[in-house]
């Protein structure tokens, strides 16, 4: 009984999955911008942004991908910061850093802004992006399940960058990956403390997070905050996340949900 409940669940989540966006041929699939980023030209301001979208293929009804943008100030392009796996097989490091479009389509599936800084809380977090880039332990390492992968990086970012107060959504998997032989550590945000046993089993509670288990990499809760249920496959359903609404006094911060 208690098998077929389960079954049922995940097959309820499964219809709400937006199938249709999962590119079947990366040689043809979609790699456009969405529109999301204001054009370098444009936008004269700092700028830092967190996307994510449907990953490829089969695992894009799991899981998201996410990446990290930036814009220094007066600069001429964006850079994109991925962890991928065939990044790791073409160069021999899994982190892919380059000019690029910051809002692209992910092989077909849209990209979702998921969070933005601006103006100069973008211009203090850029540096410090760009040192956790440099202190990533696993540029030569990419396990999709349950980690380290591309979430594991955005998280890693996210986490030592002081600037960046902000959690991935529940289906970003492998975010929960805290690092070998690390069983506790503070949540993403900053607001509380997470367990994690190598990302498969765990539990996370804090003020920006509310309660959150995860089981076999898959995560779900209750966001208190901003009213929200996490699900695993589909994300939040409710309000969408933004920044705990305390921390350092800067009126130029443009947080986004997830």
């Amino acid at each position: 009984m208690t098998i077929r409940v389960v079954t049922l669940f995940f097959l309820a989540l499964a219809t709400l999955i937006p199938v249709t966006s999962l590119a079947q041929d990366w040689r043809t699939a979609d790699r456009s911008s969405m529109g999301l980023a204001p054009r370098p030209e444009d936008e004269s301001d700092a700028l830092v942004q967190i996307y994510a979208a449907r990953a490829f293929r089969w695992r894009g009804y799991f899981a998201v991908h996410t990446w990290v943008a930036t814009k220094e100030k007066n600069a001429a392009a964006y850079t994109t910061y991925h962890v991928t796996n065939f990044g790791l097989r073409r160069t021999g490091s899994t982190i892919v850093m380059q000019e690029d479009i910051p809002d692209r389509r992910w092989f077909g599936a849209d990209s979702d802004l998921l969070y933005e800084l601006k103006g100069l809380k973008a211009e203090r977090a850029i540096p410090q992006i760009q040192a956790a880039v440099q202190t990533y332990p696993y540029h030569d390492f990419y396990r999709a399940w349950p980690g380290p992968n591309s979430n594991t990086f955005v998280s890693h970012i996210i986490r030592q960058s002081p600037d960046l107060r902000f959690e991935l959504p529940p289906h970003a998997i492998g975010k929960d990956w805290l690092g070998d032989g690390d069983l506790v550590g503070v949540s993403e945000t900053g607001t509380g403390l997470q367990f994690s046993l190598f990302g498969l089993l765990g539990l996370t509670m804090g003020l920006g997070e509310g309660i959150e288990v995860n089981l076999l990499g898959l995560s779900m809760g209750i966001d208190f905050l901003r009213p929200a249920i996490k699900l695993p496959l589909v994300g939040r359903l409710g309000m969408r996340d933004a920044e705990p609404p305390f921390g350092p006094d800067e009126p130029d911060i443009a947080p986004k949900g997830a």
